[in-house]
């Protein structure tokens, strides 16, 4: 599935859907799996049937799973070109300006 072609709403059920086979591939139960992420049956109840839950809750289970490993290249800068890997270096280097003294 291409997902830049989809909506959200279907982001996240393909998201419910990859989540919940790889719990089954590892022969988990719902409860087992809430038990080791340390969430509520209803959490991954809800991630499973709909694809809702917090950043949290998706790492809890993708840590618990062993695909945090997954996450990782989320949102990694991917430079296409010499200049934007410059820029990216530039923009690694500045800090923010220091506080002034209060009056």
């Amino acid at each position: 599935m291409n997902f830049n072609l989809t909506t959200p709403e279907e982001i996240l059920h393909q998201f419910a859907l990859r989540l919940r086979a790889q719990r089954l591939v590892q022969e988990f139960s719902q409860h087992t799996l809430a038990r080791m992420a340390g969430l509520s049956l209803g959490a991954v109840r809800k991630l499973e049937t709909d694809g809702h839950c917090s950043l949290e809750t998706l790492i809890r289970v993708a840590q618990a799973l062993g695909l945090v490993g997954e996450l990782e290249p989320l949102f990694a800068q991917k430079p296409e070109s010499i200049a934007a890997m410059q820029r990216a270096a530039r923009v690694k280097l500045r800090q923010r300006a220091p506080r002034r003294p209060s009056l």
